[in-house]
C-alpha cells in the first residue's frame, strides 16, 4: 500500500541501485576457482597432446589462444553477460552504471583494466575505497561510473521502450528538471498514480507539492493529478533522448 513512507522516499537519494558489499568478493572466488579448474584441464590435455614438440609460433599461438580468455575473462563475461560473470550470476549481481544503465564497452573496459591496480598495485588501499565508498565501489568503478547492485534491483529500474509508445514526437516537456529526477522516484509518482483506492486523491494531493518542490516549481494551471502525469512524460521525454 503507498503511504507515507514511500512519500518520504522522494526526499531521499535514489536508494534502488542499492549495492551489494559482500557478494562481489565471494563471486570473484567463484570465478578464480572456475578459471582454476580451466587451466588444469588444459594443461592436462595439453600435456597429453605434447605441445612442447610444436614449432615456437605455432606453441605461441596456441597458448595466446588457450590463456587469453583466462586473462579477459571478467571483461568478455560481463561484456557479453550484461555486467555478469558466471560468479556474479551464481551471486545473483551485476556490474552497471551509477545510473542502473547497462555500461558501454569503454566502461567495461576501464574497470578491467584498473582491476590490477586496485588489486595487486594499491593492495589494502582498494580494499579501502571499496569499504569507504558509499556504494561499495573500487578505484575502477569510480574511473568508470559503475557500481555492483544485487540482481534483484537491477530488474527493479529496467524500463521497457514500450512504456514510452504513447509519447509523440511533437512532444514538448513542461517541467525539464524532471530529467534530474530518479527512476525511484518516479515510481514512487507512478505508484499514487496507479491507485484504486479511495484514498488515492488524498495521497496525489499529499504527494504533488513535495514534487513541485523537488522541481522548483511553485505553482502550475492544472490540476495535481495531471501535474504528476505530466512529471512521469516529461521523465519518459528525457530518458528517451539518452537512449
Amino acid at each position: 500500500m503507498f503511504n507515507q513512507k514511500w512519500q518520504n522516499r522522494l526526499l531521499s537519494p535514489d536508494n534502488s541501485y542499492a549495492s551489494a558489499k559482500y557478494p562481489p568478493a565471494l563471486a570473484r572466488i567463484i570465478d578464480y576457482f572456475l578459471l582454476f579448474i580451466y587451466i588444469l584441464a588444459t594443461s592436462y590435455v595439453l600435456g597429453k597432446l605434447n605441445i612442447h614438440a610444436f614449432s615456437g609460433s605455432t606453441f605461441f599461438l596456441l597458448f595466446l589462444f588457450i590463456y587469453l580468455p583466462v586473462l579477459c575473462y571478467s571483461l568478455l563475461c560481463e561484456v557479453f553477460n550484461q555486467g555478469q560473470s558466471i560468479g556474479k550470476k551464481v551471486m545473483n549481481i551485476r556490474v552497471v552504471k551509477a545510473d542502473g544503465t547497462t555500461p558501454s564497452l569503454s566502461a567495461y573496459l576501464l574497470r578491467w583494466l584498473l582491476y590490477g591496480i586496485d588489486v595487486t598495485i594499491t593492495g589494502g588501499l582498494g580494499v579501502l575505497v571499496i569499504l569507504l565508498t558509499k556504494n561499495s565501489q573500487r578505484l575502477g568503478d569510480l574511473a568508470a561510473g559503475t557500481m555492483v547492485i544485487k540482481e534483484k534491483n537491477y530488474r527493479k529500474i529496467q524500463v521497457s521502450l514500450d512504456e514510452f509508445d504513447y509519447l509523440t514526437k511533437g512532444y514538448h516537456p513542461s517541467f525539464p528538471l524532471a530529467a534530474d529526477l530518479s527512476l525511484e522516484q518516479i515510481n514512487v509518482i507512478s505508484k499514487a498514480l496507479e491507485l484504486h483506492h479511495k484514498d488515492r486523491a488524498r495521497h496525489i494531493s499529499q504527494l504533488a507539492p513535495k514534487v513541485r518542490a523537488l522541481l522548483s516549481v511553485d505553482q502550475t494551471d492544472v490540476n495535481d493529478e495531471k501535474f504528476l502525469q505530466t512529471v512521469v512524460r516529461d521523465y519518459q521525454y528525457y530518458a528517451l533522448e539518452e537512449i
